[in-house]
């Protein structure tokens, strides 16, 4: 039987994720953890950490789920405990990523428009609390996802696949919970996002204005105007990205829960279906944009890719010395 385009393409296109999107996070984690970059240990606290997530999600969603459902589905990897506990981690490794993004958005919210508290707040020992506490609180409010599934079907004794529970549709606590995850991830984290991103560009704006008629300096560079703008490109390039491959995923939700759009329709010939799909797919390529982004924007994290390619060779080079 000839399978649906849009299978087709996931069938590829999960399978080229992963193969990119692995190694890119871990070149990232191992260049921002040499610390070479010219940042400061606040903001690559945050990008590290954001870089460890965003692999997990590669891993639990792209590999363990995805490319697991498409070519390795009676894997033992299938059995309901293992298939339970790896969506509850995918679900926790999502939260994560979200919030942790979000966070680095209010860090440099915080530190380009409040001087008062910049000194307080924007400190790599409060990074790496809120980092703590973000992954422990995603962990602990996806925990009862485990408990939401049961086998699919049994065979010799042992369980399959993984099924929500139908209980799940008509339990209160469940409904509350639903709702509550609905309202934490994605919806909190997308208006905090557009929200904190406009406020800054227009304080940057108006503050750029302000000092250049009172220096006089349209004509010149000016140096503190020079270190915002380049603060605020790698801001909105980061945030601005998880806005626009999330966009789809996000119209995608609201369509769900407030009309009579069905989720995770059985047929890939639905429209619908076709667009939530794709909305999967770019919300799954978010998670390794972040190293083109840095590679982009930031000259010293290019040159610290260049030198670390190049290593391999001159290790090759002088064995043959």
């Amino acid at each position: 039987m000839d399978q649906p385009v849009i299978v087709k393409i996931m069938h590829i296109y999960y399978p080229i994720l992963a193969t990119v999107g692995v190694p890119a996070n871990l070149i990232t984690i191992l260049i921002l953890s040499r610390g070479k970059c010219n940042l400061s240990k606040c903001i690559t606290r945050y990008l590290l950490a954001m870089a460890v997530a965003d692999l997990l999600v590669l891993i639990f969603e792209v590999i363990l789920y995805q490319i697991k459902e498409a070519y390795f589905s009676h894997s033992f990897l299938n059995y309901t405990p293992i298939c339970s506990l790896n969506l509850a981690l995918l679900y926790a490794s999502i939260d994560c990523s979200v919030w942790l993004t979000v966070f680095f958005t209010i860090d440099r919210f915080i530190a380009i428009c409040s001087q008062s508290l910049r000194t307080k707040y924007c400190t790599p020992r409060n990074a790496a609390v809120i980092i703590a506490v973000v992954c422990f609180i995603s962990i602990v409010e996806n925990a009862p996802i485990f408990l939401i599934y049961e086998p699919r079907e049994i065979i010799d004794n042992v369980p399959w696949s993984c099924y929500v529970k139908s209980s799940f549709y008509v339990l209160t606590i469940w409904a509350a919970f639903f709702w509550f995850e609905t309202i934490l991830t994605p919806s909190t984290p997308f208006v905090l996002i557009l929200v904190l991103n406009a406020m800054t560009i227009r304080y940057i704006v108006l503050s750029n204005r302000v000092r250049s008629e009172l220096k006089g300096l349209r004509n010149h560079t000016d140096p503190e105007i020079e270190n915002r703008r380049k603060s605020i490109i790698l801001l909105l390039v980061i945030s601005g990205s998880f806005i626009t491959l999330w966009m789809v995923f996000f119209i995608c939700f609201i369509c769900v829960h407030f009309t009579d759009a069905q989720f995770l329709k059985a047929n890939y010939e639905d429209s619908f279906t076709i667009a939530e799909q794709s909305g999967y797919m770019l919300r799954c390529l978010s998670s390794c944009a972040n190293t083109v982004i840095y590679a982009v924007s930031q000259r010293r994290f290019r040159e610290e890719l260049n030198a670390l390619t190049k290593q391999p060779l001159h290790i090759v080079t002088k064995l043959f010395k």
